[in-house]
């Protein structure tokens, strides 16, 4: 598969930041100086996860180049392992990897949109729910109008961080504020930030699900992730340090709204607004980036045969009947659970997801050689991602084992529900 695509390279990147850049950064801080008590290695867990993040990219990147078909971890599981776990993952897409983020980051846009205009949260989400039936709306239509519209609120989102970095710049020469204290035993507080961190970074793989329709996939799918990963690592870096160096270190312990208290501190009320601001972008560019990728996992899946027929995309057309089930699988994690179970279950279940996906690369390179799959980084960034994800999530069944049950519930029953899907569709 070579030309023929409707989304760019351009498309594709704007694609990756928009889906990297949205809850997690604007919250991940705060809980992470609770666990880690001192900024600076707050600021080293920020660039872990940007390393390991290009760690996955490189994996997803040459499973990318030898299966240049959307789908993401469904379309390489079947391939790479056995058709079942293809199958299990995509279900587990559908709920960890876009539904529920979608309902997080329309959880956090009522906080942080009512922050924005001075009022109370409203008692129901109907703002989130809004802003989901909106991204569904806008790609419903034709592909390359979805792909603009998604390439302009991406640069509109980096414009504003951009615009408030700059305003940051006072922080030279600023009275120093308290860094905190490190906790007594930093590699817990490690194992218990990383997977909120590794969720803020999740996102990275987005231009893999829609490679079908990728202009020159072999080459731009992979180069789309590199990019937004070095783009989105240099953000999150510049933008936790002004988070984190604003107010003392007690002020964002355990608080999810750490970029609006900074802003404020550092800027007053107008910088409270586009700071604010920003985030609220964020959040809807993470939304329509989420609604764009994940139907075509499912699509896939029912051309396929292994999810109904009619979710399958109509020729060039979107898959229109997918997105209408994510919309209301979102909505329905929206209005039944909290933002941090949300976090917690998300950044647990998808990290498994993702590193199983690149134990499938391992073992494609080892049956098919390294010419028939090439590897940036090999056998470092896959062997090191899949190291750093297993700790991260057997730390969490010990921190937090509730919500990671729920994450384990989750791929029981994907597998579950696989079985009895391959079995229906024979």
């Amino acid at each position: 598969m070579t030309a023929g695509g409707a989304i760019r390279l351009r498309s594709a990147t704007a694609l990756v930041v928009a889906n990297m850049i949205g809850v997690g950064v604007f919250t991940t801080s705060g809980f992470a100086i609770g666990d880690l008590g001192d900024r600076w290695l707050v600021l080293t867990a920020w660039l872990i996860g940007g390393v390991l993040s290009l760690c996955g990219a490189l994996s997803y990147g040459a499973l990318a180049l030898r299966l240049p078909h959307s789908g993401g971890e469904y379309e390489y599981l079947r391939r790479t392992l056995h058709p079942l776990a293809g199958t299990a993952a995509g279900l587990v897409s559908m709920f960890a990897g876009f539904s529920a983020p979608i309902a997080a980051a329309a959880a956090l846009l009522e906080v942080y949109g009512a922050r924005l205009l001075d009022v109370e949260p409203p008692a129901q989400p109907w703002i989130g729910t809004l802003a989901v039936l909106l991204a569904a709306a806008m790609h419903m239509g034709r592909v390359q109008v979805g792909a603009r519209l998604l390439d302009f609120v991406v640069l509109a989102k980096l414009l504003l961080i951009g615009g408030f970095l700059v305003m940051a710049l006072r922080l030279f020469g600023a009275p120093a504020t308290d860094g905190g204290a490190a906790v007594e035993a930093p590699w817990r507080g490690f194992a218990a930030s990383m997977p909120w961190i590794y969720l803020a970074y999740s996102g990275w793989n987005a231009a893999a699900y829609v490679a079908g329709e990728v202009v020159e996939p072999v080459r731009n799918v992979p180069r789309a992730m590199l990019l937004g990963c070095g783009i989105v690592t240099a953000l999150y870096l510049l933008l936790n340090a002004v988070f984190l160096w604003s107010v003392d270190a007690s002020a964002l312990a355990g608080k999810p709204e750490v970029a609006a208290i900074a802003a404020a501190a550092l800027l007053g009320r107008p910088g409270e607004v586009l700071v604010t601001a920003v985030v609220v972008v964020a959040l809807l560019t993470s939304i329509t980036g989420m609604t764009m990728a994940g139907p075509r996992v499912y699509a896939r899946m029912a051309e396929a045969g292994e999810l109904p027929e009619v979710l399958r995309a109509d020729g060039a057309a979107p898959p229109r009947a997918a997105i209408v089930l994510q919309a209301v699988l979102a909505l329905a994690f929206l209005w039944a659970a909290g933002l941090q179970d949300l976090m917690t279950y998300i950044g647990w279940t998808l990290s498994l997801s993702a590193a199983t996906a690149v134990v499938g690369l391992v073992r494609l390179r080892l049956r098919e050689g390294a010419a028939a799959v090439p590897c940036r980084g090999w056998p470092v960034a896959p062997l090191l991602f899949i190291a750093a994800v297993l700790w991260f999530a057997l730390a969490k069944v010990w921190a937090e084992p509730r919500e990671c049950l729920l994450g384990l519930g989750t791929l029981v029953l994907a597998v579950l529900l696989a079985r009895f899907s391959r079995a229906a569709s024979r």
